[in-house]
């Protein structure tokens, strides 16, 4: 969209004409400046809202909540290659799928903090800092591909798009901990360095070492950096030799960090485990084989001709799928497909994320905008410089990892975060095109709207708040009532306050609604039955076949599980529809003011949020 900017179109041959090693290093020189300035604006809003309106320091997201604990037990001594949650679930414990590439660093904050602060101080001040540094790379990242595209005003208005993005996403805020934030981080930097005129090998080798990072830190990415691998594979199959040094550095780079990765975070006792939601050996040895097989590919035959070149990437291909078909053909379905069918409808299907883009689309139609509007814009675009013939191969890769983005979206919600960040880097060569006419051309009024109009639906945040004014609006002519934005709805069990008494309780196994398990792993010393993690089917199914029966048969699983206390919470939405769905069971009857004989109220919570009973033997 910049072809009409003879100062852009020259920078874009003078990035061509420089060898790609220097390339690589000389565009960062310039992102500096405006990249530390965006932090610091970002560092003072987030402290002014965050501090304007405090709650807690801990995000609101159960994630945030169970990496924490986490977190603490590594710094309290628990074993680096140990990941079992003794405190979740049935006995024994839960074998969490998390990354300790995420846990290291934030410990690392709360542990240097700690020498000049209290524990709660340091800790609340590094869950301040971790996600501010999570969103570097991503200011760095898409400043670099506005650049690319664009020239000097394609990368500020790629960074204020940026900005934009983070400060309305809640993966940026403080206590937002999980490991989202950094998988967007190092999508967004591998889609920089992927469109960088002339493919050099370094950027190349960051992008391979992005990766390798992603997988290890989460299976979500997976189908991302398959369709990246994929791109950097038909690349080098089209071009040949041109390229040979970007695709070795990619797949060499991949393979080394996948391994390094994997030997510093896999214990040696489950070298032999394929586990398809976490990093093991079916990841590693897939991963492995198949840049090792493209490396070698590309290091034999790229002088060759194409269809010697077709042949040899076919034999890395066929090494790699059968060595899939070997050792883990159940990951190449859903991760979750093995879910308890009761698991699946009493809780996977009313986690918003989890949601497909018809389940959202009837519960909520008023968020479709803001999940799945600027995507579709953004691809839609990619598709029109193609067609010109501008800048093919860097709006032809933002297309592929928008259109992947954009699919899994239409399977969960949780994809549209993704392609709303990656939306960002078209859109912004777009409006920098767009401003750069209504600036040769200042009395054209059609010029600047067309400005000021992709401007704003450039920001996935504007449709959002569009389809939520729209809501109250649609809500005002039918006569409801409209009290405002629509809101999270708060869990008022979850907090130190109505932990509290939970704490001063002995030291048992505590039963409560899913969303209560990491708050409850925090605040006591307690272990949680259920927690809203897959790998805890056991203890989660225990709760909710209590909760379910009828109290006369709830006592046998509660007993069984060795559950002490049973934490109630008639505001939980759990709690709601487990009593839809057995209007007779042990948790419509509490409801009632039936309380079992085998139930202890505890003192002083009969009228609190989270009621406490104790199960007596």
């Amino acid at each position: 969209m910049t072809k009409n900017n003879p100062a852009v179109g020259q920078a874009g041959l003078a990035l061509e004409a420089v060898a790609p090693h220097s390339t690589a290093f000389r565009t960062l020189a310039p992102l500096h400046r405006p990249v530390m300035l965006a932090m610091l604006v970002l560092t003072v809003l987030t402290a002014i809202m965050h501090f304007s309106s405090y709650v807690d320091y801990v995000g609101a997201d159960n994630d945030d909540v169970m990496r924490l604990v986490q977190v603490r037990d590594l710094l309290s001594g628990q074993g680096w290659f140990d990941l079992t949650q003794t405190r979740l679930g049935l006995e024994g414990g839960t074998l969490m799928h998390w990354s300790r590439l995420i846990d290291l660093p934030i410990a690392s904050l709360v542990f240097v903090f700690s020498m000049v602060m209290d524990p709660v101080m340091a800790e609340a001040t590094a869950l301040f800092v971790w996600p501010l540094i999570t969103v570097v790379p991503i200011f760095y990242a898409l400043a670099l591909a506005g650049q690319t595209l664009s020239g000097a005003s394609g990368r500020v208005i790629a960074l204020l798009l940026a900005f934009l993005f983070v400060l309305s996403v809640n993966r940026f805020q403080p206590g937002s901990i999980d490991h989202h934030n950094v998988q967007l981080g190092l999508v967004a930097v591998i889609a920089a360095c992927l469109i960088m005129p002339g493919r050099p090998a370094l950027a190349h080798g960051v992008a391979g070492f992005a990766a390798a990072l992603a997988v290890a830190i989460g299976a979500e990415t997976t189908p991302h950096i398959a369709v990246i691998a994929l791109i950097v594979a038909l690349q080098w199959l089209w071009l040949g030799e041109p390229v040979r040094a970007a695709a070795l550095a990619f797949s060499l780079s991949m393979a080394s960090t996948l391994t390094a990765v994997f030997f510093a975070t896999v214990p040696q006792t489950q070298y032999g485990l394929v586990a398809c939601d976490a990093l093991s050996t079916g990841f590693y040895a897939l991963g492995v084989v198949g840049a090792g097989a493209f490396f070698l590919a590309a290091a034999a035959t790229s002088h060759r001709s194409l269809a010697f070149r077709f042949a040899a990437l076919g034999l890395a291909g066929a090494a790699t799928l059968g060595m899939t078909l070997l050792i883990a053909p159940q990951c190449l379905g859903n991760p979750l497909a093995g879910l308890d069918p009761l698991l699946k409808s009493m809780w996977l299907d009313n986690v918003t994320e989890a949601q497909s883009f018809m389940a959202q689309l009837r519960a909520e139609p008023w968020t479709i905008g803001g999940f799945y509007a600027v995507p579709v814009l953004a691809m839609g675009l990619c598709v029109w410089n193609i067609r010109k013939r501008h800048q093919v191969h860097a709006h032809g890769v933002l297309l592929v990892l928008l259109l992947v983005s954009w699919a899994i979206a239409l399977v969960q919600v949780r994809g549209s975060v993704f392609a709303n960040l990656l939306s960002a880097i078209p859109m912004a060569a777009l409006i920098a095109d767009l401003r750069a006419r209504a600036n040769a051309d200042p009395k054209n009024l059609r010029k600047g709207l067309a400005f000021a109009g992709v401007s704003f639906v450039a920001v996935p945040f504007i449709w959002a708040f569009a389809g939520a004014l729209a809501l109250m609006g649609v809500d005002k002519v039918m006569g409801k009532e409209v009290e405002g934005l629509p809101t999270r709805s708060e869990n008022k069990c979850a907090d130190a306050a109505a932990m509290a008494p939970l704490a001063q309780e002995p030291t048992g196994v505590v039963s409560s609604p899913s969303n209560l398990g990491a708050h409850i792993l925090r605040f006591t010393s307690h272990r949680a039955l259920s927690a809203p993690y897959h790998r805890n089917q056991g203890g989660m199914l225990t709760e909710l076949y209590a909760a379910m029966a009828r109290p006369k048969d709830a006592v046998k699983f509660l007993r069984g599980a060795g559950v002490t206390v049973l934490a109630y919470c008639l505001s939980d939405p759990q709690t709601r529809t487990v009593m839809a769905a057995a209007p007779d069971g042990l948790y419509a009857e509490l409801a009632k003011g039936n309380v079992p004989d085998w139930l202890e109220p505890v003192p002083g919570t009969g009228s609190a949020p989270l009621q406490l009973y104790r199960v007596l033997p």
